[in-house]
């Protein structure tokens, strides 16, 4: 079974969801928000995908955030802002055992299709 991480109010999670009950694959559902998010799921994801892969940029939470937090971030420093942040973590987020896949465009649908 797949577990996806993301947010119930994101519109590319919803559809993630919908397309993976259409292609019938097995599935559950943590939102990083309100199920919370463990600082170890977060270091292994980003040992797998890097933390480039994973830290959102893109959206508000990002903006949001204060310049100094913004400036000079390396691993070490985005791994503590998506613990803190969930919603900095780009989204959904696929997991199966080792294996991660984030984001859901074509590439990504295609490797969650072989977890």
């Amino acid at each position: 079974m797949i577990t996806v991480y993301g947010l119930k109010n994101c519109d590319t999670c919803r559809n993630a969801l919908k397309w993976l009950k259409a292609e019938g694959i097995l599935h559950r559902f943590l939102d990083v928000r309100a199920d919370g998010i463990d600082a170890s799921d977060v270091s292994r994801w980003v040992g797998v995908v890097s933390w480039e892969v994973l830290l959102n940029r893109r959206g508000t939470t990002w903006r949001q955030l204060s310049d100094n937090d913004k400036e000079n971030v390396d691993q070490a420093k985005a791994e503590v802002l998506m613990r803190t942040h969930p919603a900095l973590i780009k989204r959904p987020v696929f997991v199966k055992g080792d294996q991660v896949v984030v984001g859901f465009k074509d590439p990504e649908k295609t490797a969650v299709k072989t977890l």
